[in-house]
C-alpha cells in the first residue's frame, strides 16, 4: 500500500494504492489519526484502492467514529469495482457520506 496525502485549507486528503489489508492497515491507521488530529474533514479517495479486507474496514470505522467525536467529517471518494461492491455487501456505503471523485468530496467538506 502506499499513501499520498495533501491538504486543502482545513481538508486533509489520502489518497490509498494497493492493498489495504492486516500488514497496512495500522499504517493507514496512524495517517488518519494524524490527519484528524489537525484537520477539520478528512477526504479518502479510493479510486486506486485494489483491495480491503476486515482490518481496513476497522481502520476506517475508528477513523469515522474519531471524527463524529471531534466534529470533523470523513468522505470517501472514488469508490469503483470490485472494492465498491465489498463496501456495498458489508453495507458501508450507508455509514459513510461517498462522493464519485475527490473534486465532489472536497465540495462535500467545504
Amino acid at each position: 500500500m502506499q499513501l499520498e496525502e495533501q491538504s486543502y485549507g482545513s481538508v486533509a486528503v489520502i489518497c490509498v494504492i494497493g492493498r489495504l489489508d492486516n500488514a497496512t492497515a495500522p499504517t493507514l491507521g496512524e495517517h488518519l489519526s494524524k490527519a484528524l488530529d489537525t484537520s477539520q474533514g478528512l477526504l479518502l479517495e479510493l479510486s486506486r484502492l485494489e483491495y480491503i479486507s476486515s482490518a481496513g474496514f476497522r481502520v476506517l470505522l475508528v477513523a469515522a467514529k474519531r471524527a463524529r467525536q471531534s466534529g470533523a467529517q470523513v468522505v470517501l471518494a472514488g469508490l469503483s469495482g470490485q472494492v465498491r461492491q465489498l463496501f456495498e455487501v458489508g453495507g458501508f456505503l450507508k455509514l459513510f457520506r461517498v462522493c464519485d471523485t475527490r473534486e465532489d468530496g472536497l465540495s462535500a467538506l467545504r
